[in-house]
């Protein structure tokens, strides 16, 4: 398989996916979360549980929802539950392994913004807001996030912080007294970081095929650290492209 067969999204959701397991209980955010997690249900992870914030719990739709509340996620789950239930039963009772998130910003502590670009009483772009996020980010086993990497995305400085990563980096989450590990994979178009195992800043470990490390460094507002061995991820296999083809045209296909 070449690289023309496939583009920069299309390895970043695959790669994302990848990084769920077959058992694994993960609450889900609509977008490229939902997409990766869908791609792991229908490749190597079929009896993952998704469940999303409007109470479906084991949903397996048909095609991507447009939002949590897209009937579809409700009319293919095991069972819906209501909302109090979901956060408060599952999240916040330690039911919930994996936390897959998207952002608008991410800093080096992998702390994120999906609330507002700007002054946030003046905003330039509202964003569509914190959701389940702060509470997924805050209390999941683990959070998995996946977005596009340019300057505008990693930022120094958050212009508003949505959802709490490593915070100060250190110990400073733990000094919190937040549960779980946090944030322990980004994935973006060209590889994958992971944050340090002692300063909790964001590293670069990997890059997927044709990518190169400065263009990782151009991408990011702050000073990205690198990994001392860089592995390369392996291209999407013909099964994983071919199905995540069949998703998008299904999805297509149900949305007009």
């Amino acid at each position: 398989m070449t690289t023309s067969d496939y583009s920069t999204s299309d390895m970043m959701v695959v790669a994302a996916a990848r990084l769920l397991r077959k058992d694994a209980v993960c609450f889900v955010g609509i977008g490229l979360p939902s997409k990766a997690a869908n791609l792991a249900r229908l490749t190597h992870a079929p009896d993952v549980t998704l469940i999303y914030e409007s109470g479906p719990i084991g949903a397996k739709p048909y095609a991507l929802p447009l939002s949590i509340g897209d009937g579809a996620l409700s009319t293919s789950a095991d069972t819906v539950v209501s909302t109090h239930e979901i956060f408060r039963y599952w999240l916040q009772g330690g039911r919930i392994g994996v936390g897959f998130l998207g952002a608008a910003q991410i800093d080096r502590f992998a702390n994120i913004n999906t609330t507002v670009i700007g002054d946030y009483k003046a905003p330039r772009v509202r964003l569509p807001g914190a959701g389940g996020a702060p509470e997924i980010a805050a209390l999941a086993g683990e959070v998995l996030i996946v977005l596009k990497q340019t300057p505008k995305a990693f930022v120094n400085q958050l212009d508003f912080m949505t959802s709490v990563g490593h915070l100060d980096g250190g110990d400073s989450r733990q000094r919190a007294g937040l549960p779980g590990r946090g944030p322990t994979v980004v994935v973006t178009d060209i590889g994958i970081l992971m944050p340090d195992p002692l300063d909790r800043e964001l590293t670069l470990v990997s890059l997927h095929p044709g990518r190169r490390v400065d263009e990782a460094k151009a991408a990011t507002e702050w000073d990205l650290k690198i990994s001392t061995c860089i592995d390369e991820i392996s291209p999407p296999t013909p099964h994983e492209l071919a199905t995540l083809r069949e998703l998008e045209r299904r999805t297509k296909e149900m949305n007009g």
